[in-house]
């Protein structure tokens, strides 16, 4: 069957910080995710556990927010803090399997992403691999 991107869709995260801040959400990390993350910050993971994460149900571990609903990586004058290490849902988006149901669907989530539309075209097979690795599913659990 084929897809309805198999031309491609084009996106360049702009670095707004839409996704990172306003209404609070979850942003599922990984065992890896907590190692790189910890070892940037100079933290024992236990420490960064305590300080940056909760826990989900099902086992699941995702970053704090802040009262504002913000990431705890987000700063308004630098962007992500750690973009270079940013957690695999961040690294997929906006290449997640709910934007990718429908051009209807991909339109909503660019109505919240001024990236999406811009930028480099992705390839078929670059977002099924993005696609595959979406941080939102529960995949998320694996490292």
């Amino acid at each position: 069957m084929t897809k309805w991107y198999s031309a491609g869709l084009h996106f360049g995260c702009t670095q707004c910080g839409k996704c990172c801040t306003g209404k609070p959400g979850t942003v599922k990390i990984t065992e890896g995710d907590i190692h790189r993350l910890a070892e940037r910050g100079g933290f024992s993971e236990k420490r960064f556990r305590a300080d940056y994460t909760r826990a989900l149900p099902g086992g699941i571990i995702a970053l704090r927010e802040r009262e504002n609903g913000a990431c705890v990586f987000y700063d308004p004058s630098q962007g992500c803090t750690v973009y270079d290490l940013r957690p695999r849902q961040c690294r997929t988006y906006p290449f997640w399997q709910t934007n990718l149901e429908s051009g209807g669907k991909w339109q909503a989530a660019a109505q919240g992403c001024p990236g999406i539309g811009q930028g480099n075209l992705h390839s078929a097979e670059e977002i099924e691999a993005k696609r595959r690795e979406d941080g939102t599913a529960s995949a998320a659990r694996r490292g």
